[in-house]
């Protein structure tokens, strides 16, 4: 079984690939840094004694995606599972008032998921199995002024994977959503938060156990769910008075 990890330069995404190669799998991990995502293929080929190839992965060039898929399923085999890791956080004050800079975040952390997305899950179809993961975060679960444009993003990224879901049911291609909380990344760093932030390790693992037991959504850690309930569930007038 071979697995795709893109934005393989993240530790969330490079701990992944130590899980699967780990277990086994041939993995093929790819970033817009291909020099960067070829570090990564020869950390975990070394540490793993595992088949691990790279590649040049551009979120934003959709026309280039199925070519990419391509090389994929040339260099490992079919793709059985498919983790979607990448994503901009890009910077909610310079966002505000520049379209250009919002529509950055956008197609990376929507666009360019669902350009790939849907890509993978017409050959999963085909075969009749396959999983597709993809990592949004809680900061989708309701627009807060602090992170809006991300946080919209993410949000759209997750009723998307909750579509697809629905509609791959039937045809045995699993789908996960991994809404995330505050993880030690460069995301975070520099973060204050009174929330614990979770060890990219641990998020791993806990993503790579999830997908094994074809978890629909999943919130690590895992009171977050909890957390965004209670968020959810402020009134609009009261939230809308919060500096969140």
């Amino acid at each position: 079984m071979s697995v795709l990890i893109l934005g393989a330069t993240s530790r969330i995404a490079h701990e992944l690939a130590h899980r699967y190669a780990e277990n086994g799998q041939s993995v093929f991990v790819a970033a817009r840094d291909a020099d960067e995502a070829a570090r990564v293929a020869a950390d975990v080929g070394v540490r793993t004694e595992g088949t691990c190839a790279s590649g040049r992965f551009d979120a934003t060039d959709f026309a280039g995606h199925a070519a990419f898929l391509d090389s994929v399923r040339e260099t490992v085999g079919p793709i059985e599972v498919a983790i979607l890791a990448f994503g901009d956080m890009g910077d909610q004050h310079a966002s505000e008032g520049d379209f250009e800079a919002a529509r950055h975040v956008i197609d990376v952390n929507y666009t360019a998921a669902v350009s790939i997305c849907e890509l993978l899950a017409a050959s999963m179809t085909e075969r009749a199995a396959g999983s597709i993961v993809g990592i949004a975060s809680v900061a989708g679960d309701r627009g807060r002024q602090s992170n809006y444009i991300y946080g919209s993003a993410k949000g759209a990224f997750a009723l998307y994977l909750q579509g697809l879901r629905n509609r791959l049911f039937k045809s045995g291609v699993h789908v996960m959503t991994v809404k995330l909380g505050f993880v030690d990344t460069r995301m975070t760093y520099g973060l204050k938060t009174g929330i614990p932030i979770a060890a990219p390790d641990a998020v791993s693992r806990a993503i790579f156990d999830a997908q094994r037991g074809r978890s629909d959504v999943f919130y690590y850690p895992h009171f977050w769910r909890g957390i965004m309930s209670v968020v959810k569930a402020i009134p609009e007038a009261a939230f809308k008075r919060l500096s969140l």
